[in-house]
């Protein structure tokens, strides 16, 4: 065979085969598929006080409801000065009454009678004074005039006694006095305040509906506000923590519905939406998959997920897909549900 012919053999079987290719080649895809992990919202939680630990009420998976106790602190120490406030509250208050009340009808009397006992002793020293010094000074000692002067001299200064005594009794305690006594209990009253509620953060309560992720202490051991005691994982909100390649950001809009599904439910796919695109571009982490190199610009995106049955759980790997027609629904619509707490 010459060489003509067979080039134009080849020439025809390339050109068979492009067109064979060209009509089973595998339709070009537009369908954004994202990998990532489950996330839940976590908290650490610790005692208010410093106080060694007496027990810790949960255990590792153990679900826990809303204010439920989950550990206690020993309050030995704590209730005896609770006692001890409570008896200084009471004896400033009986104190402050006293004050605010006055003087009773029966001490205004008393010092009332004490005050003509004293006029009438006064009266009485007097008298005698005078009748001594009118005396010849051969009858009466110089001696026993001054005696008698001395005696009236301390019954007039008893009597002066008795009328401020009286006028005390009438004026009652002075402003100043009661407001002292007022400050005294309000301190005490504060004091008092703060043990109580001392012996109230004794007790640790669950911020909110979870799951106990970790004991991150045991009892005997000295809890501090510093010292996470537990953790715990928030059930209610999910999502999946994605990363978007900076050419693939422009299919993605705040509020598109996506599917998302993992290797343990692969048929049982769950609904979910973008609540949240990083508006700052970062290197993928490691432990992302994507399609591009692992040094290519990628954004954060978290996709919130609908789970009534609590099956997501934390760190699960899942597959993220846009559902159909999804990004026309959101183009279309005119409100942008809010980031990570409404449905679109």
């Amino acid at each position: 065979m010459s060489k003509a012919p067979r080039i134009l053999a080849v020439i025809a079987l390339v050109g068979a085969a492009g067109a064979w290719w060209y009509g089973h080649r595998p339709a070009e895809t537009t369908e954004l598929v994202l990998y990532g992990n489950v996330d839940l919202r976590q908290a650490s939680l610790a005692f208010n006080g410093s106080e060694r630990i007496a027990a810790i009420l949960v255990e590792e998976g153990n679900v826990v409801r809303s204010g439920q106790v989950l550990a206690k602190l020993d309050t030995n120490r704590l209730q005896p000065q609770i006692d001890q406030m409570e008896a200084i509250v009471g004896a400033q208050k009986a104190a402050l009454d006293r004050l605010r009340n006055g003087s009773r009808p029966e001490e205004i009397a008393q010092a009332r009678a004490n005050l003509e006992s004293a006029r009438a002793d006064s009266v009485n020293a007097a008298a005698q004074y005078e009748r001594r010094r009118a005396l010849s000074a051969n009858a009466v000692s110089q001696q026993d005039l001054d005696a008698a002067k001395a005696l009236a001299e301390t019954s007039k200064a008893k009597l002066d006694v008795a009328q401020s005594a009286l006028a005390l009794s009438l004026a009652g305690p002075r402003s100043e006095d009661i407001a002292q006594a007022d400050a005294q209990l309000r301190g005490s009253q504060a004091q008092l305040a703060l043990a109580r509620r001392q012996l109230v953060d004794a007790e640790l309560l669950a911020p909110f509906d979870g799951v106990v992720r970790s004991r991150l202490m045991e009892p005997g051991e000295m809890a501090s506000p510093s010292r996470p005691v537990l953790s715990l994982a928030m059930t209610g909100t999910k999502w999946v923590r994605t990363y978007v390649a900076e050419p693939k950001l422009g299919q993605v809009r705040s509020g598109m519905r996506m599917q998302v599904t993992t290797d343990s439910f692969p048929n049982q796919p769950l609904e979910g939406w973008i609540g949240f695109i990083s508006p700052v571009a970062e290197f993928t982490p490691k432990t992302v998959q994507t399609e591009d190199l692992r040094t290519s610009l990628v954004y954060e995106t978290r996709v919130f997920v609908e789970d009534p049955q609590d099956r997501l759980r934390l760190g699960m790997p899942a597959t993220v897909k846009m559902l159909p027609g999804a990004e026309a629904a959101v183009a279309n619509s005119a409100a942008v549900p809010e980031t990570g707490k409404t449905k679109p």
